[in-house]
């Protein structure tokens, strides 16, 4: 069923034109032999990037969150309250995706480590990245990220 879930995902991603230009409050992600949309939360300031995803039963497969800092930073998240079990996905301030944490494991206190310099995470259900083939140099694009420093810009 999670893979019928992931297929009719990247369909309706073909079908909607990941191509065209940003869309607030979604995300895309490109890689070789592939590409997403993703129907994103923004989680931009302090208070929401604590509560991120958390006491959430389920989540949408083509749903997600992203978490936006002011600078680069070293992340490192946690899943205390968080249900459902999520990939992670760390990006610099260019939009290329530098680790890619899978199966984040529900309530688990263990810290998940991003490394240095991560501008940008995005939360999706868990397994999915790897599903459909979403790793480290990767790219993302987002209205969020700033145009000057974007490797895919919302232009493109």
């Amino acid at each position: 069923m999670k893979n019928v879930a992931a297929m009719t995902m990247l369909a309706l991603c073909a079908a909607s034109g990941v191509q065209a230009a940003c869309e607030p409050g979604s995300v895309d992600l490109r890689w070789a032999g592939g590409q997403a949309r993703f129907t994103v939360e923004v989680a931009a300031d302090q208070a929401a990037r604590e509560k991120g995803l958390m006491f959430r039963a389920h989540m949408a497969s083509s749903a997600g969150m992203i978490f936006v800092y002011d600078a680069p930073t070293h992340a490192r998240f946690w899943m205390k309250n968080t249900l459902i079990p999520l990939d992670m996905i760390f990006a610099d301030q260019s939009g290329r995706v530098t680790v890619v944490h899978s199966d984040a494991i529900p309530q688990d206190l263990t810290p998940i480590d991003g490394g240095e310099g991560v501008m940008y995470v995005i939360e999706i259900n868990g397994g999915l990245a790897a599903r459909i083939g979403i790793a480290a140099g990767a790219e993302l694009r987002s209205d969020l990220i700033d145009a000057s420093k974007a490797v895919w810009s919302c232009a493109d």
